[in-house]
């Protein structure tokens, strides 16, 4: 046979070949083994791979960026500024592996993109020789994110919860959506964990401690991949641990902080959730960029923690190896790199996969065996899916009862239109439970809860002040798609409904006038409407301020991918406005709706409350007035510590004795309000420790029992943390670090005996041999409402030799709570 190489790097046979499955994903009585459903996956991949050119093999490990139409037309390459265009008529005839966001890449009725989609689908079975479909994948960071679908609040809001079971509900929630409409993976979660708060990304994150970010993150991907959709982690791993913050900076940390630290989430999802791909991260370590490091995507990912599913690249990352990091010299070099550290698909669109690839394996620069290690990966998932079976089809459940007319071979357009629906009440519902219990109450002088009711002394008057005070899109976070795409496309409705704040706030004080101003612009320098502000709130009986962030991507916004910030001062002059609102006398209260934690200045020890909010989705705003007028109890604690200087950062909880305030430095770091924090309208006594085993070798566990009761007059949730102390340790040791935690729902009067077996195996850190080991000698386990509000003491000591633990060892404590008494 005979070959070209066309512009877009793919070899076009002069004639079809004819010894292998026909085209039709049909089968007769010679089934081949690949479409036999009642082989294992491997098998199934083993036998497809050898029937396969090298061209059909390496086109099953790319993807195409594409759009659905809105008229239910095929969808169409997405041309984006990064990449020259894509003939898909030149590509299919190989088959394709992916096909990047055709929900998420322009607004489109769900049901007429779950038809493109469908038609596309039946489009590439019908072009390559084996009938095998793409797999399509879209981001779902903050819900699915297509046009009409439910926004629900941002990663951070969901580490505030302090709640895996209920972000594993929302996940479950996400995915049954994406699966309807013909989806198959989705681009999340986000484990990167918080190293630096100026970093743009901050709100896509859990937040600053591994270990809760290990447990909601895997919540997450349990919720996901519960209803047939793969979940991604990322990004493996790094990327939140760049210098200053800077998005794509380079990372100098030390393989100590790396593997305690960034690794740890990523090592408990993938030992616990069940995740079927990972996404590695764009930034280099020491010099070695994520896309290149087999030590880490095959050595330890595979080898050493079992994963057996595929990686991605991030978008454009295979390409950046040559681009950004200049550890290739040619794209060819680049694919290379990434398929022998253990890449297997590149997204979103091919570039270094396509003739870089197969030149360098013309050339012998590529051993063939690396395409032939990815592809088995990516036709296993395939297998997994359903996507080689005899009886797949290309219509999605969505339009599975459709009329006949509006099936894969008709136009059928106008009859679909409007039938699918992403945003229904029971994910509001969701959405508004999640945000509920992500409000963070971080003071309050007892000016909350206010009162709904005139005859209980509602607020005749408040003034609504703030550039976040009647703005729609103030709950979104950058990956939200009325943000990320919609913004775009101003044309376009919003597709979901978005209450504003002053919307809220009428519905949730209905006898209260409620009168605003914006004050100041989120990131403007002007003040000229500082005067109104002020005079507004001089006349009111309460002032409610409405500050924080807008998102967006690169520098349009003032939080997102690539909106990193200076410092952690509130953006453009909101600092300002709200001193003269203090100025003014009024008691006032700040909301902020932000995707990173600001420092706060005076309102810290002057305003009458202070409720933090993490983009919390479209729900948002009903969240936090329901929290103000105390129709919901606050039960948010923070991911992330709210700092009390702007220029403090990097800091973190989780710092050392010498990365907390010291005689040696004039910068103090700590928080206005630690990780972990947060207040209720009610209060908890926390009594009778017991230590019943103090004293363990490093191989057994301790145990203890404590009491918590709720000795207020209101029903309120305490978040039980217990924080590990080592004070003393063969390497330098954090002053604490979260081992675990869990939610009390507590009545008034009631109480709850909680019990603890704390295993050895969670004082492990890694020693100066690089191995994780867990040490003899004293420890102190601090039964906590915060990180910085320790209420009991355990003391306790672990005895014998040091002891070496791996990947198998154990991750949690059993922590658990019994009911004692019903409300007095």
């Amino acid at each position: 046979m005979t070959a070209n190489i066309d512009n877009a790097g793919v070899q076009t046979p002069a004639e079809a070949t004819e010894s292998h499955a026909p085209v039709s994903g049909a089968t007769d009585s010679r089934t081949p083994p690949w479409r036999d459903p009642t082989l294992d996956p491997g098998t199934r991949a083993d036998a497809l791979i050898a029937a396969m050119t090298l061209q059909e093999k390496i086109s099953q490990l790319f993807g195409v960026w594409v759009g659905a139409s809105d008229d239910g037309a095929e969808v169409a390459p997405y041309q984006h500024d990064m990449e020259e265009a894509v003939a898909l008529d030149e590509l299919l005839p190989y088959g394709l592996g992916q096909l990047t966001r055709p929900f998420g890449t322009a607004p489109v009725d769900p049901a007429l993109g779950a038809l493109s989609l469908a038609r596309t689908q039946e489009r590439i079975v019908g072009a390559n020789r084996f009938g095998i479909p793409a797999l399509a994948h879209e981001e779902c960071l903050a819900g699915f994110a297509t046009w009409g679908a439910t926004a629900y609040p941002v990663p951070l809001s969901w580490g505030a919860t302090f709640h895996p079971a209920l972000v594993r509900e929302m996940a479950a929630a996400i995915g049954r959506d994406m699966r309807s409409v013909g989806v198959h993976q989705g681009l999340a979660p986000v484990l990167d964990v918080v190293r630096d708060a100026r970093w743009g990304r901050v709100e896509e994150t859990i937040g600053e401690d591994p270990y809760l970010v290990g447990t909601v993150a895997t919540a997450y991907v349990q919720g996901l991949e519960s209803t047939g959709v793969v979940a991604t982690l990322k990004h493996f791993a790094g990327y939140s641990a760049s210098r200053a913050g800077r998005n794509l900076a380079p990372v100098g940390m030390g393989a100590r902080e790396r593997a305690d630290i960034i690794l740890a989430p990523f090592e408990m999802a993938v030992r616990e959730s069940g995740v079927r791909s990972v996404m590695h991260a764009y930034t280099d370590t020491d010099g070695i960029p994520s896309a290149a490091d087999g030590l880490l995507l095959t050595g330890l990912l595979r080898d050493t923690w079992g994963f057996d599913g595929t990686v991605v690249a991030d978008y454009f990352g295979i390409a950046f190896l040559k681009t950004l990091h200049g550890v290739a010299g040619t794209f060819g070099e680049a694919a290379g790199a990434a398929l022998g550290a253990g890449v297997d698909v590149e997204l979103p669109t091919v570039k270094a996969f396509g003739r870089p690839l197969n030149e360098a394996i013309a050339e012998g620069l590529v051993p063939e065996s690396l395409v032939d290690r990815a592809v088995r990966r990516v036709l296993v998932q395939k297998a997994q899916l359903g996507l080689l079976d005899p009886d797949w089809s290309p219509v999605p459940p969505a339009l599975a009862g459709a009329a006949p007319d509006t099936g894969t071979d008709g136009p059928g357009s106008a009859a679909l239109r409007g039938t699918v629906r992403l945003d229904t009440g029971a994910n509001r519902a969701l959405a508004r439970r999640v945000a509920e219990q992500a409000v963070v109450l971080l003071r309050n002088d007892g000016t909350l809860p206010l009162a709904a009711d005139p005859a209980a002394g509602a607020p005749a008057r408040i003034a609504l002040i703030g550039p976040n005070a009647d703005t729609p899109t103030a709950v979104l976070g950058c990956y939200a798609f009325p943000v990320h795409v919609g913004g775009q496309h101003p044309e376009s409705p919003l597709g979901i409904e978005l209450p504003t704040l002053r919307a809220a706030l009428a519905a949730e004080f209905p006898h209260s006038e409620i009168v605003t101003a914006r004050g100041a612009d989120i990131d403007g320098l002007a003040t000229d409407g500082f005067a109104e502000a002020a005079e507004l709130a001089r006349g009111a009986d309460l002032v409610i301020v409405a500050l924080g962030d807008r998102a967006g991507l690169f520098g349009r916004g003032t939080s997102g991918e690539g909106c990193d910030a200076e410092n952690l001062a509130l953006p453009g002059v909101q600092q300002q406005l709200l001193d003269t609102l203090l100025d003014a006398g009024t008691p006032l209260v700040v909301t902020l709706l932000a995707g990173r934690p600001y420092a706060l200045g005076g309102a810290v020890d002057r305003a009458a409350a202070v409720v933090q909010s993490f983009f919390p989705g479209e729900e948002g705003t009903t969240a936090i007035a329901s929290v103000l007028s105390g129709r919901v109890a606050p039960s948010g604690r923070l991911p992330v510590g709210v700092p009390r200087h702007p220029g403090s950062q990097p800091s973190t909880y989780l710092a050392a004795r010498l990365g907390h305030s010291s005689d040696v430095s004039s910068i103090d770091p700590t928080p206005a309000f630690g990780f972990g924090h947060g207040l209720t309208y009610t209060e908890f006594e926390w009594s009778d420790l017991v230590v019943e085993h103090g004293r363990a070798s490093t191989e057994g566990e301790f145990a203890l029992s404590w009491t918590v009761r709720n000795t207020g007059a209101r029903e309120g949730t305490e978040v039980v943390q217990v924080y590990l102390n080592d004070p003393v340790a063969s390497v330098v040791q954090p002053v604490q670090r979260l081992i675990g935690y869990v939610r009390l729902d507590l009545r008034p009067g009631q109480a709850a005996s909680v019990r603890a077996r704390v295993p050895a195996d969670l004082a492990s850190f890694t020693g100066r041999d690089g191995h994780r080991i867990v040490e003899p000698g004293d420890l102190e386990l601090r039964l906590s409402a915060s990180s910085t509000d320790p209420r009991l003491t355990a003391r306790v000591t672990l005895t014998g030799p040091v002891r070496t633990v791996d990947h198998t060892r154990r991750l949690h404590m059993d922590l658990g709570a019994e009911i004692l008494a019903d409300a007095q």
